[in-house]
Order: structure tokens, then C-alpha cells, then sequence
């Protein structure tokens, strides 16, 4: 069914005829902002890797998993963010693409199984403030602990954004725009790195998975069609070449 409700379709309000989805962490970033915290702060990597790959082959579910992990690092979240800041790196063509999406049209919307305030202060960082103010971002938040604090130690927890297995299911945020008819529907892209966009990895035209990491393993496993990519600047060609209807969708995407 088509959707009707404009509410669950936001960045159609500039009538684009193309639209940017893209998960946050280890996609436009370098690092993973919570791999960091968990592997420095809490359980440490062995662990981490141990768990994400529970959920990556249906063992356990991303929001048990991730939830577990985020509540071994007991050090209270400003002090999270001041590490971030200083250890999390912007991918090297991301502002570059930004910039061009903007003047052409192309709405970025991100999707994110992180945590708004830590997105946001990172991004505030790497693209500046008046940027990150335009930037839609759906993302989880965080909450105090009862009797605590955000400031206290292991005075904060994630607090997710819906009832999913994910704790925030970002096919539920794309399926509106998805569901509308041929003649109202963009073409919708999607860019990820890991199990936190396994539920988005089918509701796009064009998916890009990040070169090397677990989103192109499970592509590859479900065969999902997807195209690699190293960073932003290899996606910014691509999307150019569609844009100017120098390539197709279907061209570029490489069935495994």
C-alpha cells in the first residue's frame, strides 16, 4: 500500500528525485564510536567480536547484544564524548559528498543504531555545527540510570527507538519512501558497514557496503545485490554518474 502520511516521509519536502540514507558509525566515520567505548572502556575486543558475530549468523539479537556491551562501560557519557572527540575520524570524501548532495537535491538522511548525542557531538566536530543542524538524524538516545545522573559513573544507558530486535529497525524508516507509487517514488540509496544495517540492506535501489566488514558478508550470504566501497569519494562518482543518467541502478550493483 501506498504511503499517504507525509509525517514518515520528511525528506520528500523538496520533491528530490533521489534520497541518501546512510548508517553513521564505520561508515561516515573511520571508527565505530561505540566499538571504541566497549573495546576501551568496556568488555574489550575480543568480546565484542564474539558478539557481533552472534548476531551476525541469528545467534542473539543486535539490541540484547548491543545493550550488553554498552552497559560494561561505566564511564559517565561527557567523558565518553571527550574521548570520541579526540579518537573519531571523519571519512575522507564525506564532506565532499554532503556538500554536493545539498546543492543538488539529494536529501541525507542518517540512520543510526548509535546514540544521538554522541552522533551529534561528533558531527557538530568533523562538519561543523550550522551543518549538523540541517542533518536529519534518527538514531537512538540515551537515558539516565535510576537514582543517577548522564554525568555519574555508569550513570547512563541506551535508550532505543523502537520495540525491534534491532532497538532501531532502519528499514521501518525507509519503508514509507519504499511503498510510494512509481510515479512519486525517489530512488533510494543506502550506505552501511555493519550488523546494525542488516534490516536495510534490502529496502534500497542501491546499496553500498563498506569494503571488508560484516554488511558484505551478510549480503554475500542472503545474496543481496550491493556495491564495495572503500569511502565517500567512491560513492560521490557513483552517485554522480546516476544522477546525470550515465549509469543505472542495476549497472552499478554487483550480485554475489
Amino acid at each position: 500500500m501506498a504511503n499517504s502520511d507525509q509525517s514518515l516521509t520528511p525528506a520528500l519536502k523538496t520533491s528530490p528525485k533521489f534520497i541518501f540514507f546512510t548508517d553513521f558509525d564505520g561508515t561516515i566515520t573511520q571508527q565505530d564510536s561505540n566499538d571504541f567505548l566497549i573495546e576501551k572502556f568496556g568488555t574489550g575486543p575480543e568480546r565484542r567480536k564474539e558478539m557481533f558475530n552472534d548476531v551476525l549468523y541469528g545467534r542473539r539479537t543486535f539490541r540484547d547484544a548491543f545493550k550488553e556491551m554498552l552497559d560494561g562501560v561505566s564511564l559517565p557519557l561527557d567523558k565518553c564524548i571527550e574521548a570520541l572527540l579526540k579518537n573519531i575520524t571523519l571519512d575522507e570524501g564525506f564532506k565532499e559528498f554532503y556538500t554536493w548532495a545539498r546543492e543538488n537535491n539529494v536529501p541525507v538522511v542518517v540512520l543510526s543504531g548509535g546514540m544521538q548525542p554522541i552522533i551529534r557531538a561528533l558531527l557538530a566536530h568533523l562538519i561543523g555545527e550550522d551543518e549538523v543542524k540541517t542533518l536529519p538524524i534518527l538514531s537512538n538516545d540515551v537515558a539516565p540510570r535510576l537514582g543517577k545522573t548522564l554525568k555519574d559513573e555508569g550513570g547512563w544507558e541506551i535508550a532505543y527507538r523502537d520495540d525491534s530486535s534491532f532497538g532501531h529497525d532502519k528499514a521501518l524508516e525507509i519503508r514509507p519512501y519504499a511503498n510510494l507509487p512509481d510515479d512519486k517514488r525517489p530512488i533510494l540509496f543506502y550506505a552501511g558497514d555493519g550488523v546494525s544495517d542488516l534490516s536495510a540492506a534490502k529496502e534500497t535501489d542501491l546499496l553500498f557496503a563498506k569494503a571488508g566488514r560484516d554488511l558484505v558478508t551478510y549480503c554475500r550470504n542472503e545474496k543481496v545485490p550491493f556495491k564495495t566501497f572503500d569511502d565517500f569519494s567512491e560513492i560521490l562518482g557513483i552517485v554522480k554518474g546516476i544522477v546525470a543518467g550515465k549509469v543505472s541502478v542495476k549497472g552499478v550493483a554487483a550480485r554475489a
